[in-house]
């Protein structure tokens, strides 16, 4: 049935993108998809009417619809239909709405998705972010996950254009597989389009305050930018991707500077929370590999407190890392000890290792503490955190770290708006 589903929205999906004829823009990579999609929306919103799906979207079911532009109705026969008709309406009658750009989030799994969802969608511009461990359990090495993630720069037209992270190597050497114009962006000199003096809020002194700027450079050319609700570079990696393809678009650099200040990250991805006892709590929960939780422990290295503030790290494992998952979570454990974490409150079995690399580094083992569930973790956590602590939650999807954070937030009837994983389908997981 799944795949006779699959089949009736890859037909239906590619008659709608063949008779509205939009941009589409394609983005892949281990780390860092969906803030750089939300990046991308923000400024391509400015002057055109776009859509980005707001959910993870990212596979053979999700990205058909959102060219239809329907929720997923899950196991709902009567939704399906719901959505076979929608798909229906837009062939048979024009839609004056339909979006100009679809900007869309291409996630692989095995060999063979990415060919798959770029036949489906044929996207003129895609975005490279990173390449690293995630999915390393079925595709036995970090080449054999370029390869596939290639396939998206190789997809691309002639007249299309290819972005890529020049800081990523592995990302970089795309380059001379692209029939595509290529624009590099990072902080490297050697990046087409770069960030110079970058300078983070919380570095004046008082204490954890999200919002970051720098300089924005290309082609000679330099603009200010300021990223309000930022406390990363890879928050500014995501911005700059979108500025690279904002000129694919026609956009100048001032026009991009001031769309990205509207630009806000999705839930559980390093945004900073008000947490219980005026403590501040960074919600990384949305997904974990060791990569992206070693520049989340970054953040809590570069971190300045207030008053006798502490850095406590809420850790659940990092699924599908295969061979590399004993070394991945070690190096996470050593990593937190030079970050400055005070306190590790471990969930999952694989969070062993971590234990055991903070402790190889020197960490205190009576403050090293593990349990099953992230809600217990989050329970636990409530009598150890007090006023001015910065609190990291992250782990793989798999761990559901947002358990965590809602017992530890100040507003947890926010939950619906703030967390990752908080609709309908994710209920009694």
């Amino acid at each position: 049935m799944r795949k006779i589903l699959q089949l009736k929205l890859k037909i239906l999906a590619g008659l709608i993108l063949k008779k509205y004829q939009p941009q589409v823009v394609g983005i892949t990579g281990s780390v860092g998809k969906t803030t750089a999609k939300e990046a991308v929306a923000a400024v391509l919103s400015a002057k055109l009417s776009v859509r980005a799906p707001k959910k993870n979207y990212n596979n053979e079911i999700g990205v058909p619809l959102t060219i239809i532009g329907a929720d997923s109705p899950g196991s709902s026969l009567i939704g399906w239909i719901g959505v076979f008709f929608r798909a229906w309406l837009l062939l048979l009658k024009r839609d004056r709405h339909y979006p100009e750009v679809i900007v869309l989030e291409l996630g692989i799994d095995r060999p063979g998705d990415m060919r798959y969802l770029t036949k489906l969608a044929k996207p003129q511009v895609g975005i490279v972010t990173t390449i690293s461990h995630s999915h390393l359990e079925f595709f036995g090495s970090l080449e054999k996950i370029k390869k596939e993630k290639q396939g998206l720069i190789e997809a691309l037209p002639s007249k299309g254009l290819a972005v890529l992270n020049a800081d990523a190597n592995l990302v970089k050497e795309m380059s001379a597989a692209s029939r595509a114009k290529v624009i590099t962006y990072g902080f490297s000199p050697e990046a087409d389009l770069r960030a110079v003096d970058l300078r983070f809020n919380y570095e004046k002194g008082q204490g954890f305050t999200p919002g970051l700027s720098f300089k924005l450079e290309y082609l000679g050319s330099s603009v200010p930018v300021f990223l309000r609700a930022a406390i990363s570079e890879k928050a500014v990696l995501s911005a700059l991707s979108a500025a690279a393809a904002a000129t694919y678009f026609g956009f100048n650099l001032v026009e991009t500077a001031s769309s990205l200040e509207q630009f806000n990250l999705p839930p559980g991805r390093l945004r900073v929370l008000r947490g219980l006892k005026q403590s501040v709590i960074i919600d990384d929960t949305y997904n974990a590999s060791p990569d992206s939780t070693l520049a989340a422990l970054e953040v809590m290295k570069k971190a300045t407190l207030s008053g006798q503030g502490k850095k406590i790290a809420l850790l659940g494992e990092m699924l599908e890392l295969g061979p590399y998952t004993e070394e991945g979570h070690r190096l996470v454990g050593q990593k937190a000890v030079e970050a400055g974490v005070s306190q590790l409150i471990l969930v999952g079995e694989r969070t062993y290792h971590i234990a055991a690399g903070a402790k190889e580094a020197g960490f205190n083992e009576d403050e090293i503490f593990h349990f099953g569930q992230a809600s217990e973790a989050g329970n636990f956590a409530v009598q150890r955190i007090s006023q001015d602590d910065l609190i990291l939650v992250k782990g793989s999807q798999g761990s559901r770290m947002e358990k965590a954070v809602l017992e530890i937030m100040a507003e947890p009837q926010r939950a619906a708006e703030l967390l990752v994983r908080q609709g309908p389908e994710w209920a009694g997981k």
